[in-house]
């Protein structure tokens, strides 16, 4: 199965400051600008992010009201994926991650009363991990079948996916070669990682991540929520 490593994530300051929770950078106070500028570059230096994807393609069998099959035999059920998806040839299933340095790096700093730096670091690792999700969907773009569309990713905990889903996604692709392993309760290990799948075939539908966040139960609450295109 492909792994791909040493992906270069072009993080920017707006990125970050949403993954702190601040919209408005003019609002924000120089120090803190400055003090996220030294943590992306120490991240840098030490080699805090190791981002890595592992994915792979199967080719679509059937599609029924409540379950998607593969050619391989596993099946994933939920309305979300055949209600979107009914059209895909092919299903992409990716698992990606920055690696657990960061959070150890996030944990240490914690530990040493550093709470201001250890906030602002685990802030600029959930925007890597934004940046390693729209990078994997561009790879997917790629390796996609010429004349065919690609739909933007779909996760695990989805409405219509549930998060169960994740053993069945774990089986399609080898996420332990990038060092990500679930807990019993189906979370990801490092916690700065995703997973996803993307349809491959005509007619495949897109959305915006505004569109995402505007239709999540915890829209009118979520510090992090995008909300224009």
């Amino acid at each position: 199965m492909p792994i791909l490593r040493n992906i270069s994530l072009p993080l920017n300051m707006e990125q970050i400051l949403r993954r702190q929770g601040i919209r408005n950078q003019s609002k924000v106070r120089a120090q803190t600008i400055q003090l996220l500028h030294e943590l992306l570059d120490s991240a840098s230096e030490l080699h805090l992010l190791e981002p890595s994807i592992a994915y792979e393609l199967y080719p679509v069998t059937k599609v029924s009201a409540d379950r998607l099959c593969l050619e391989n035999g596993v099946v994933l059920s939920g309305p979300l994926l055949p209600s979107i998806l009914s059209s895909a040839k092919e299903l992409a299933v990716a698992v990606c991650t920055i690696g657990a340095k960061l959070e150890e790096t996030v944990a240490d700093l914690f530990e040493k009363s550093k709470p201001v730096h250890a906030l602002l670091l685990d802030g600029i690792g959930s925007a890597a991990v934004d940046c390693l999700t729209q990078e994997t969907c561009q790879l997917i773009r790629q390796v996609s079948a010429q004349g065919y569309q690609v739909s933007s990713p779909l996760t695990p905990g989805m409405h219509g996916l549930p998060l169960s889903e994740q053993w069945q996604l774990f089986k399609l692709v080898s996420a332990e070669q990038i060092g990500v392993h679930l807990t019993s309760s189906a979370m990801m290990i490092p916690r700065k990682s995703a997973s996803m799948v993307i349809g491959i075939g005509p007619d495949m539908p897109t959305w915006t991540q505004a569109q995402v966040c505007s239709r999540c139960n915890m829209n009118k609450t979520c510090l992090y929520k995008v909300t224009s295109v």
